[in-house]
C-alpha cells in the first residue's frame, strides 16, 4: 500500500472518530503530540524524535473551537486531494482554505499562511504519516547521478528513471519519494553527498560516480526532505552514506541535520535522518595534511564562530571527541575552508582527495 493510501485511511478514521463523538453527545476532540522544545529528545539510535507529552483539543472550548475548526478544514481538503490524485504545496492549500467564514463575518479561516503550516504538522504527528502522503509538495533541492534505477508512477504513466543516463544536469529527486516511486535497481557501493552543486558538477564531469560505482547526490546546501527521505530509504538499502561539506560550522551544521534530523522536523524521527552517516571532510586536520590549504584557508566571522560554539553544546556532538577538536580548531584559529579548495593544486584533485580517504575510511562519525 501506498503510503498516501494509509494518510487517507487515518483522515477517514478520525473523521468517524469526531462523528461517533458528537454521536454519544460529547464535544468532538483532536488529539496530538507537543511540538515544543521541552518534548524533543535525543534517541539513543542516534537521531532527535519527540517524547510522550500529549495534548487534546476540544470544539466545545471557547479557547480551541477556531483552532479545532481549521484543523477539521485542513483535513477534510487533504482527504480531498487524495481522493482527486491531485497535489499542491503548502501555499496552495493556504490559498484553498483561505475564505470568509461568512457573508456578515469580516473574517477569514486563515489570515497567515503560519497558522496552517502548523495544523499541517499537528496532522502529521497525530496520524504518524508525512505531508508528501497528504499530496503536499515541497520544495525540490537535490540532484543525483549514478548507478541507481527508480520507478516512476506519475501522470498515469510508468517512466524508468536511470541514474546513469541523466547528462551533466542529472536527476532532481522530487518532494515525494515513497508515493508511485520505486527503486527497483542499485549497483552502488556507496552514496557521496556533496554540500555544493558546483561541486558536484565538476565530479559529475569526471564521471567520479562511474568511476567509483557511487551514488552522487547534492542537497544544494540544507538539504530537502525529499533528499532526506531517500537519503534514509537508500541507508535502509545498506548504503553507506559518505558527507562531504565546506569545512566550517555551517557545512557541518548541514551533516548533522542528515545525520540526526533538526529540530524543526523532530516529529519525523528515523524516516528522515541517517544516523548512520559519515562525514569524509572536509576537516580542520586537512589544512596540516594538505600543505596547499594554509593558504587557501578564510577567517571565520562571528556569525561562523558563534555557531561553532552552539553545535558544542549540543548534546549529540559533544559526545564526539574528534568533533569537539574540529570545533576548538575552528575557535581557536578563527579560520575555516570551503570544499572548493581542494581544486587549488588542479581541478581533478576533489576526486583524488575523495578516493584516498573513503578507501582508507578516514571518517569522522
Amino acid at each position: 500500500m501506498d503510503n498516501d493510501k494509509l494518510a487517507y485511511e487515518r483522515l477517514i478514521a478520525l473523521g468517524k472518530k469526531m462523528a461517533q463523538e458528537v454521536v454519544e453527545g460529547k464535544g468532538p476532540t483532536f488529539e496530538t503530540i507537543v511540538r515544543s522544545k521541552s518534548n524533543i529528545l535525543f534517541d539513543e539510535k542516534g537521531f532527535l524524535r519527540l517524547g510522550e507529552k500529549r495534548e487534546t483539543r476540544k470544539f466545545l472550548n471557547v479557547g480551541q473551537a477556531k483552532t479545532f475548526m481549521q484543523t477539521v478544514s485542513i483535513a477534510n481538503k487533504l482527504k480531498q486531494f487524495i481522493e482527486q490524485n491531485l497535489h499542491t504545496s503548502i501555499r496552495g492549500l493556504y490559498y484553498q482554505l483561505k475564505f470568509s467564514l461568512g457573508e456578515d463575518l469580516d473574517e477569514s479561516l486563515f489570515e497567515e499562511q503560519s497558522e496552517s503550516n502548523a495544523l499541517i504538522e499537528d496532522l502529521e504527528v497525530a496520524l504518524g504519516v508525512k505531508r508528501e502522503d497528504f499530496h503536499l509538495t515541497t520544495d525540490r533541492k537535490g540532484v543525483l547521478a549514478g548507478p541507481i534505477k527508480i520507478r516512476d508512477s506519475f501522470g498515469g504513466e510508468d517512466i524508468i528513471i536511470d541514474g546513469t543516463k541523466q547528462g551533466r544536469s542529472g536527476w532532481m529527486i522530487p518532494s515525494d519519494v515513497d508515493n508511485g516511486m520505486e527503486i527497483i535497481e542499485v549497483d552502488a557501493n556507496y552514496v557521496l553527498v556533496v554540500e555544493k552543486d558546483a561541486l558536484w558538477q565538476r565530479l559529475n564531469e569526471d564521471r567520479f560516480w562511474q568511476k567509483e560505482k557511487a551514488i552522487l547526490i547534492t542537497p544544494k546546501g540544507q538539504a530537502s526532505r525529499g533528499t532526506r527521505r531517500l537519503l534514509r530509504k537508500l541507508a535502509d538499502m545498506g548504503l553507506p552514506i559518505i558527507v562531504f561539506t565546506d569545512c566550517d560550522a555551517w557545512g557541518w551544521y548541514i551533516y548533522w541535520t542528515m545525520k540526526t534530523g533538526s529540530m524543526n522536523l523532530a516529529y519525523l524521527g528515523r524516516d528522515f535522518s541517517v544516523p548512520e552517516a559519515k562525514f569524509v571532510g572536509v576537516t580542520m586536520s586537512d589544512i596540516e595534511r594538505y600543505n596547499f590549504l594554509k593558504k587557501l584557508t578564510i577567517k571565520a566571522k562571528e556569525v561562523d564562530l558563534k555557531r561553532a560554539r552552539e553545535m558544542k553544546e549540543y548534546p549529540w556532538i559533544k559526545r564526539h571527541v574528534e568533533w569537539v577538536k574540529e570545533l576548538d580548531l575552528v575557535l581557536k584559529t578563527k579560520k575555516k575552508l570551503e570544499q572548493d579548495a581542494l581544486q587549488g593544486p588542479r581541478l581533478t584533485f576533489v576526486g583524488d582527495y575523495l578516493r584516498e580517504k573513503i578507501r582508507n575510511e578516514e571518517f569522522l562519525p
